[in-house]
């Protein structure tokens, strides 16, 4: 493995760091939200427990391309 293949490899795993409490969080912030319907900031935590989920799985996605990049590059 080339030098450069390295340093691909561990953005990949730092991309995929970065999603796992991500994707930890996101679920668990949309279960409150959803508990939690009657309350005035309902819609304010329903929308960052998307976005949370969304971005878990956006630096998944870009994690795991990385990670195969840097194998077969």
């Amino acid at each position: 493995m080339k030098h450069t293949n390295k340093k691909v490899l561990s953005k990949g795993i730092k991309y995929l760091a970065g999603a796992l409490p991500l994707a930890m969080i996101g679920p668990s912030i949309l279960f409150s939200a959803f508990n939690n319907q009657d309350k005035p900031l309902y819609i304010a935590v329903l929308i960052l427990g998307i976005l949370a989920s969304g971005a878990a799985v956006f630096l998944m996605f870009k994690g795991i391309l990385t990670v195969v990049k840097s194998m077969f590059d």
